[in-house]
């Protein structure tokens, strides 16, 4: 009798990661856990466990390459042929770009974007030279659409955007069976928001409507099964990702209006605040899937969002004008600057001479 078929998942020891997990070994795999934190990775092995998978967590950096290909490795000798592979591990930085040290942002970059790099070249690695496999990435709204004070996520997001589109098109070229394939998330209630480096002076929140990390876990794992291209999960993120194609100035300034106090909840930042940017963060056993906006977020939607449709809609509505406003207003930047381009410019020489 052949065994269960063997799935890794990256970030896994919490959010999402964690419940993806779990959900994937009820739909009868085996899953390797790959995170940094071990006591997180113990309790999600034990959950894995519990749905009837076995697990074996594998502590890894995934923003280090030699970490993840020896994680590759040790997975097809312990526990079999890889047939999934979800990139799913992040962090981030709460903070405006002035305030975001360069070092940090760096660190951002290389756990989500890298992380998802090397984990696709270790699953690739493996699932080619068999023809088969899927590689499924976890993605955003926040790959299509910039908000304030997410600088450091929506530019690695947007990357991982590309970088999956290449490599689905290279897997095309090829006539491979392997397929990639990615899963845009709305905010989702997980620990992130706890534990991720911030600079603001309010706890920050994921902007809502949110979502259970389960609820975004039955999405991933049918795109395991069926492999489409690409999947935006909400309703509101469907419209926020189309719109943002169709109208990209009038979300621009949606998002200026909406997403800095959206992002800061009521409570001060505590002093005692983890931060898992270099460090794991989970390092107690007690930590599970779920973040501390269970009660925003009563079955699979946040509630309190349905409540304020009607002010969203009035502030989509307020950045229709403010951005036909800011394109009036572009003739006078225009006429400002050529203004000072020609205050400048040397005497007894138009501007071609001076090119010249």
């Amino acid at each position: 009798m052949a065994g269960r078929p063997v799935a890794v998942v990256t970030g896994a020891s919490a959010g999402v990661g964690r419940a993806v997990a779990v959900a994937l070994a009820e739909r009868g795999f085996d899953v390797a856990l790959l995170a940094r934190g071990a006591a997180g990775l113990a309790a999600a092995a034990r959950e894995v466990e519990g749905a009837g998978g076995r697990a074996l967590a594998v502590p890894t950096d995934v923003a280090v390459w030699e970490e993840v290909e020896a994680a590759g490795e040790r997975i097809e000798r312990e526990l079999g042929e890889i047939e999934v592979w979800v990139n799913n591990a992040m962090t981030t930085v709460f903070a405006p770009l002035a305030d975001t040290d360069p070092a940090d942002l760096k660190r951002a970059t290389e756990v989500t974007y890298l992380g998802q790099v090397h984990g696709t070249i270790a699953a690739l690695r493996h699932m080619r030279p068999r023809d088969r496999g899927r590689v499924v990435d976890v993605g955003s709204s926040l790959a299509y659409v910039g908000i304030p004070l997410q600088a450091a996520y929506c530019g690695a997001k947007f990357a991982c955007r590309g970088f999956s589109e290449s490599v689905r098109a290279e897997l095309l070229a090829d006539g491979s069976n392997v397929t990639i394939s990615m899963v845009h998330l709305p905010a989702v209630n997980t620990p992130q928001f706890s534990w991720c480096e911030t600079a603001l002076p309010s706890h920050p929140q994921p902007v809502p409507p949110i979502y259970q990390p389960e609820f975004a876990a039955a999405r991933i794992v049918e795109v395991v099964f069926d492999a489409r291209r690409s999947t935006v999960l909400g309703s509101w993120n469907r419209l926020i990702v189309g719109g943002s194609k169709l109208l990209p100035s009038v979300f621009s300034h949606f998002a200026a209006a909406t997403a800095v106090q959206g992002q800061q909840s009521d409570e001060a930042v505590g002093e005692d605040r983890p931060s898992n940017l270099r460090a794991p963060a989970d390092d107690r056993d007690d930590w599970t899937a779920w973040g501390a906006f269970g009660d925003r977020s009563k079955g699979v939607l946040d509630p309190s969002f349905v409540r304020s449709v009607p002010a969203q809609i009035g502030s989509l509505l307020a950045a229709v004008a403010a951005t036909a406003r800011f394109k009036l207003d572009g003739r006078a930047r225009r006429g400002a600057l050529e203004a000072r381009v020609a205050a400048t410019a040397p005497k007894g020489h138009d501007n071609q001479e001076v090119a010249q």
